[in-house]
């Protein structure tokens, strides 16, 4: 019988730990002062009396990072500086939480027709034009758009996110070692005869219990010697564990809105194969040649650059090389020359407290792509003046199913 392995907490410093052992953690005041002021100046900037914020059949986030509530199935909320918000939300059992968390906004049932409260208080304040922010159907949308100049915000509240406060840092730290801990747990559990599913459950084992909550668990499983996967994909099969295998995985659990992002590959009972050694080489060195350039100031070409040992080596990637993370996926969201992440590379240079993930993911370039090999790793860093900041504890390398690391 296979002995469980043990459960390690996240070591996190006293004052994130005070953060995690709080009974529902909130920003300070200061810090949604800050965010408010931010969108007031997004609304005088488009010349908007009102702002609505939107989480519409569970998708948008504004309203959590305008609250504190996490906007379970529905939430509008009204935004006006210097008036208390007011948030027409479902389901009518989640409204006693959602008047904890969400302190200082009029928390109010919206009885399954929440938009068109929404409309009603909006003309009730004689709004007249008014900004949006977050994600409507399109008969939500229009009900607003018969009533009200309508100006979409998304693109300010998204750059509003790129760029992170110490506070959301140390959310995002907390975030990273509590994705950090599914990963050490996956790697040591892992054994033959388990399948995907199992091994999800492992990783989700590690953080649930002190607060995480899962945003992704892309894991992997592959012969080394007969590949039939390149890539981890979104959903876990029952394809079992074997000796000879190889792990691939790519793991995101959030504290709150707050997630790390945390890429790696390991082996099962056997030492890598040559096509597997020379792949996660070309990862890791990748991975330095990029966080090589990475700085406030630095340039896209800088990037794109970096990440030409992989066409060197002979391979390409599937996913993203580069992205914005931490409260989005964001620009820069950049790939490697032999397979671009969009038309262009984005027009901007990165920022200080911006926080990206960078992800070498070398794979082989077989016509057939079920014959092709492909290995993960990589992080989510901060942006300093002159470098950049591991948001993980976690060591680097290509590990072996069973390994404490």
């Amino acid at each position: 019988m296979n002995t469980p392995a043990p459960r390690v907490p996240p070591a996190l410093e006293p004052r994130l730990q005070a953060i995690l052992q709080q009974e529902y953690p909130r920003f300070s005041e200061a810090e949604y002062a800050r965010r408010h002021a931010a969108l007031a100046g997004l609304m005088d900037k488009h010349g908007c009396d009102h702002l609505l914020v939107v989480t519409d059949h569970r998708a948008g986030n504004a309203p959590q990072w305008v609250t504190g509530w996490p906007g379970t199935a529905e939430a509008y909320v009204l935004f006006r500086p210097g008036e208390p918000m007011l948030m027409h939300m479902e389901w009518h059992n989640h409204v006693p939480l959602a008047r904890r968390l969400a302190r200082g906004v009029d928390v109010r049932w919206g009885q399954h027709h929440g938009i068109a409260l929404t409309v009603e208080a909006l003309r009730q304040r004689g709004a007249k034009r008014v900004g949006l922010i977050g994600p409507l159907v399109v008969s939500k949308y229009r009900q607003l758009e018969a009533a009200f100049d309508m100006v979409l915000l998304d693109a300010g509240y998204t750059q509003l996110r790129m760029r992170k406060s110490e506070e959301e840092i140390d959310w995002l730290r907390i975030g990273a070692a509590l994705s950090d801990a599914g990963m050490r747990a996956l790697v040591a559990g892992t054994r033959p005869g388990m399948d995907e599913r199992e091994l999800a459950a492992l990783v989700e084992s590690a953080y649930v219990g002190i607060g995480g909550t899962t945003m992704i668990h892309y894991i992997g499983v592959t012969a080394m010697d007969a590949p039939h996967l390149f890539v981890p994909p979104q959903l876990p099969s029952t394809r079992r564990v074997r000796a000879g295998d190889i792990v691939t995985c790519e793991l995101s659990a959030y504290w709150w809105d707050y997630p790390g992002q945390v890429l790696r590959s390991f082996t099962v009972g056997a030492e890598a194969t040559p096509r597997y050694r020379e792949l996660h080489a070309t990862a890791e060195a990748t991975f330095d040649a990029v966080t090589a350039v990475l700085r406030h100031g630095a340039t896209m070409e800088d990037i794109l650059d970096a990440t030409a040992l992989i066409e060197r080596n002979g391979y390409s990637i599937c996913d993203d090389l580069v992205h914005g993370f931490g409260g989005g996926y964001f620009q820069p969201i950049i790939g490697s020359r032999s397979r671009m992440a969009g038309r262009a590379l984005p027009q901007m240079i990165l920022e200080e407290n911006m926080t990206i993930v960078v992800q070498p993911n070398p794979v082989t370039t077989e016509a057939d792509e079920s014959k092709r090999s492909g290995v993960q790793t990589g992080e989510l860093l901060r942006i300093t003046r002159d470098g950049f900041e591991r948001m993980h504890g976690l060591p680097r390398g290509l590990f072996r199913a069973g390994q404490v690391i």
